[in-house]
């Protein structure tokens, strides 16, 4: 690390738990961020701003007006511009040392089978994404970080495939025939909580990435925005899962 790195990363080199080892390995890490809304909005600052490697950030969406209540990397001249561009211009100004690789596309499986990453962080709006995710992340043995929020509930759950036994997401939201309603788009959201979960989010990657103690794995935890109270709930395996359920990684 060279002077001007030391002082940008001070604070965190300041932490006890946190070394030069330990930024270098970050330096090191690749991402894989699913969704530039309001999630990845909170997410990739806190990702890109701690000196991540490789940040890859998939939306196949333009930022519209309405997105501006709590997309914050948006501004008004970003209307009609792709997310995952408009994102990759704000995260390259706040941080040029990381490489920001923007993938203006629908991600599904195929896609997914040409990523080479060290976890993935899912803020998408829906569940087939979801579940197409939390298979990629079961069969390639990669920790996923999920996170939703929608009207005044956050939920964040951090998933690791070397765990089984604290299980996947596909044992705590069974895959269906309902996944094709599972859309966020037509609902409300307080702005600030996306901001929330987002920053939690972010908080459990970096403790991942610099392992770290993962207290939030096997665990899924509920916020609750308008009463300002948290509840955790202790994740299983589902032994009839469909995805993580005798698995064998690729």
């Amino acid at each position: 690390m060279d002077d001007l790195q030391l002082l940008r990363y001070s604070r965190h080199l300041l932490l006890p738990q946190w070394d030069a080892e330990t930024q270098q390995q970050l330096a090191a890490s690749r991402v894989l961020l699913v969704g530039a809304g309001g999630l990845g909005c909170a997410v990739a600052p806190y990702l890109v701003a701690a000196g991540l490697g490789v940040v890859h950030i998939v939306d196949d969406d333009a930022v519209d007006l309405s997105n501006l209540q709590r997309q914050i990397l948006y501004g008004s001249a970003s209307i009609g511009q792709a997310k995952a561009e408009a994102a990759r211009q704000r995260l390259l100004d706040l941080n040029p040392e990381v490489r920001v690789v923007p993938h203006v596309c629908r991600l599904d499986a195929d896609w997914l089978s040409g990523m080479d990453v060290d976890l993935v962080l899912d803020g998408s709006d829906n569940f087939e994404t979801r579940h197409s995710v939390n298979a990629f992340c079961v069969r390639r043995g990669i920790g996923l970080v999920s996170g939703a929020a929608l009207g005044w509930q956050g939920q964040l759950a951090v998933f690791d495939p070397k765990q089984p036994e604290t299980g996947c997401y596909a044992c705590l939201y069974h895959p269906g025939p309902d996944d094709e309603g599972g859309q966020c788009s037509h609902s409300g959201v307080i702005g600030p909580l996306v901001g929330i979960i987002g920053s939690m989010m972010a908080l459990e990657a970096l403790k991942w990435l610099g392992k770290i103690e993962q207290s939030a794995v096997g665990k899924l935890i509920v916020y609750d925005a308008q009463h300002s109270s948290f509840r955790q709930v202790r994740l299983r395996q589902d032994p009839d899962c469909p995805v993580c359920a005798n698995r064998q990684l690729a």
